[in-house]
């Protein structure tokens, strides 16, 4: 991690308006809101503790990472954004399988695909973000080829997003 600048603001700002956007257009069409409310509630507090913890465990392979206030509090703002992230891909699978629990029940096929696009997006990420200088990697971060990102934020992105959906689903039963 570099430093904090202004750019790095820009996609969690324009994350933020179309989630509270899709949230509103998917609570319109909800029969019931309460469930609704409840797993959009469970998934956004379980994604920022996942990749919170996440973000925490792989810092040491960032350059200059440490565990001090200033870290911790830039992985906390990391992890807002990954949170934000995990929610755009709730809402923009809702749109195209026509329903904000699309996750229930759990299918390969549409697991697949969400893996994939987590790391194709995270992938994309970590490209802008290495590029501008907002953090750069330790020689312990392993890089996936040609693409020369970190396998970690890549396996993070693929990951945890579906494990997010599927605990939420059964923390609420549905």
């Amino acid at each position: 991690m570099e430093k904090l600048s202004l750019g790095i603001f820009v996609a969690p700002i324009i994350a933020l308006t179309l989630i509270i956007t899709l949230y509103f257009y998917f609570l319109k069409r909800e029969k019931d809101k309460h469930k609704y409310k409840q797993f959009v509630l469970t998934t956004a507090s379980l994604a920022f503790i996942l990749n919170l913890i996440w973000e925490e465990a792989h810092g040491l392979l960032y350059e200059g990472f440490q565990y001090d206030l200033g870290h911790i509090a830039f992985c906390a703002l990391a992890s807002v954004a990954d949170m934000f992230m995990v929610l755009i891909l709730l809402f923009a699978f809702g749109l195209i399988y026509k329903h904000v629990l699309w996750i229930v029940p759990v299918r390969f096929g549409r697991s697949l695909v969400l893996i994939l696009v987590g790391g194709v997006g995270a992938i994309l990420a970590e490209m802008w973000h290495t590029s501008r200088g907002d953090w750069s990697y330790a020689d312990t971060m392993p890089l996936i080829p040609i693409v020369e990102v970190g396998l970690s934020p890549v396996l993070q992105f693929a990951i945890i997003p579906l494990i997010v959906f599927v605990l939420s689903k059964k923390i609420l039963k549905l």
